[in-house]
């Protein structure tokens, strides 16, 4: 076990871990952030993004050593009162049907309009292609992307 000092959602948070744990059960386990959802463990569906500095990575795969000082923000943390201009397109758009892989695509597609404020249907399509939708939303999504990309 280690101590961790950790800079999540823009607050200092202690943890007492294994150095290999997995970052998505220090979320969950450990601070109750359970947005952040378990898919597969293996870095394939993407339900477990989680932004490292603004860069979408895989929480199921990055272990709390891994982080350092950079800030980690989860879908709790993206905006306080769920108003991200991802989250109000994701709204309008109604892209979630059972809802299970949401928190991981907005925080994917949050990070690729921070990186690339009008993304073409291609640049999308790619950026997205990692996140697995169980129920088929992937017309819906891609959407709600470019809705929030124009707002």
């Amino acid at each position: 076990m280690a101590n961790f000092t950790l800079h999540i959602n823009g607050i200092k948070q202690e943890v007492d871990v294994d150095p290999a744990t997995p970052m998505l059960w220090v979320l969950r386990d450990n601070l109750n952030l359970v947005g952040t959802k378990y898919g597969c463990g293996v870095s394939q569906c993407g339900s477990c993004t989680i932004h490292l500095d603004g860069t979408a990575v895989r929480a199921c795969m990055t272990t709390v050593a891994m982080v350092g000082n950079q800030e980690v923000t989860t879908i709790e943390g993206l905006s306080e009162h769920g108003d991200h201009p991802v989250q109000k397109a994701w709204l309008e758009v109604d892209v979630p049907q059972c809802g299970y892989c949401q928190a991981g695509q907005i925080m994917q597609a949050a990070a690729l309009l921070d990186k690339n404020p009008n993304p073409t249907d291609r640049e999308i399509e790619m950026a997205m292609n990692g996140n697995i939708c169980r129920c088929g939303t992937y017309t819906r999504i891609k959407k709600a992307v470019k809705l929030a990309a124009n707002s």
